[in-house]
């Protein structure tokens, strides 16, 4: 339950389209909503701008439907995400209006009403095997309300990629770089660019990558003292941070 939810609440009571006793059995549910295999932090909001959301594996696509469903209830914005089209699908029977993203593998519902993005972030992949982990960021910063430049498979294989977009990469308040192999593209965006990077390495590469792991250390081996580092193909965690960064440039 966000800020705007609890105003509109007392502006119900007292236009008197909603009782008091009413208003207080839904304002109970502020803190969290508990659920049986579930409790749902509603007050998420309230304490850091943006809501709870949805880690989708693990969970069955009953449980994330339901609370897909409850968090929609109360108003917020919502977002599922690592979320297979079976999950999807238990979602939109629950909450038609949901989107589904097949790439990001993210399912989302906005429901705030806002004039103009908060900040923008600029997601950068190095190659299209990279692009689901960078759909999961863009998709995540975008719910948030942020605008977004996806600039997709500019690998160090080929800097003169990378170069040709630079006016996009210094226009961003964050950037999300997001790349497997050696996990080089962090270091050289972080070189081209005055904001934070925050690196995301992919499990992207052939058997010496380990999964992820080589371009995990060689990112927080980087010489560009503007780089941070996310966890293997944490492109939510990477957008959720980026976020932050990019309202606090605008002085929100």
């Amino acid at each position: 339950m966000n800020r705007n939810t609890i105003l509109d609440l007392l502006a119900a009571v007292e236009r008197g389209e909603l009782s008091p006793a009413a208003a207080s059995d839904r304002l109970t549910n502020l803190p969290f909503e508990d659920i049986d295999h579930t409790k749902i932090d509603h007050h998420r909001s309230l304490r850091s701008g943006l809501p709870e959301v949805i880690y989708a594996a693990g969970k069955s696509a009953e449980q994330t439907a339901e609370i897909f469903s409850r968090m929609a209830a109360a108003g917020s914005d919502v977002l599922a995400t690592r979320a297979d089209s079976t999950t999807a699908q238990y979602v939109q029977e629950k909450t038609p209006a949901a989107v589904y993203h097949i790439q990001a593998r993210a399912i989302t519902l906005r429901q705030s009403l806002t004039d103009s993005a908060r900040g923008r972030i600029a997601v950068v992949c190095a190659g299209t095997s990279d692009i689901a982990v960078a759909e999961e960021a863009a998709v995540t910063a975008e719910l948030f309300n942020c605008s977004v430049d996806r600039i997709y498979d500019v690998g160090v294989a080929g800097l003169h990629r990378l170069l040709s977009v630079r006016d996009e990469l210094t226009a961003a308040d964050a950037v999300i770089v997001c790349a497997g192999m050696e996990g080089a593209l962090p270091s050289v965006v972080g070189g081209l660019v005055g904001v934070p990077v925050i690196a995301v390495p992919t499990s992207v590469g052939y058997g010496a990558s380990f999964s992820g792991a080589a371009a995990l250390l060689g990112m927080l081996n980087s010489c560009s003292p503007n780089v941070v580092v996310v966890n293997i193909d944490n492109g939510f965690g990477a957008a959720y941070t980026a976020t932050m960064i990019a309202r606090g440039s605008q002085g929100r």
